[in-house]
């Protein structure tokens, strides 16, 4: 197993690579695409590479088939970039941003509501006790200063 951060530098390296790499692919299949992420094993034999693209779900299948068919161009060019032993095989992974974004904004939104309801049912209501549970009665609680007596005595 290889060191963690040397990996690290590798996925980044990979993702720099296919992402300047993937303008040079001539595929009319190839939508607007952004390399968001790469992750490449231990060993350094495989790398996943995550991408999101602009576009309906036809223009991203169309996009995935594109990829898909230029895999094997990227490969070699990734690992002769490398200067790896083994060039490390490639699979991309599409990684859509936009539908996680719409979900927290959509789980915002209606935490947003829940507070909002829960605001207007506790307008106007009091505590059902006293306000300051926790009073102290200062006259039983009183303590003689027993440092002071000390010093007194010594």
């Amino acid at each position: 197993m290889s060191d963690p951060a040397k990996t690290r530098r590798h996925a980044e390296r990979v993702r720099e690579l296919v992402a300047s790499l993937v303008r040079e692919i001539k595929d009319p299949r190839l939508g607007m695409v952004t390399i968001t992420d790469a992750r490449i094993t231990g060993d350094l034999r495989e790398a996943t590479v995550y991408y999101t693209v602009l576009g309906d779900p036809t223009e991203q299948s169309a996009t995935a088939a594109a990829l898909e068919s230029a895999k094997g161009m990227l490969r070699t060019r990734v690992g002769h970039a490398l200067g790896l032993r083994h060039s490390p095989s490639l699979a991309f992974v599409l990684d859509n941003v936009q539908d996680h974004a719409k979900e927290i904004d959509d789980l915002l939104a209606a935490a947003r509501h829940r507070d909002a309801e829960v605001q207007r049912l506790a307008a106007g209501k009091k505590y059902a006790g006293d306000p300051d549970p926790y009073k102290i009665d200062d006259d039983e609680d009183e303590e003689p200063d027993r440092v002071g007596a000390r010093e007194d005595q010594g």
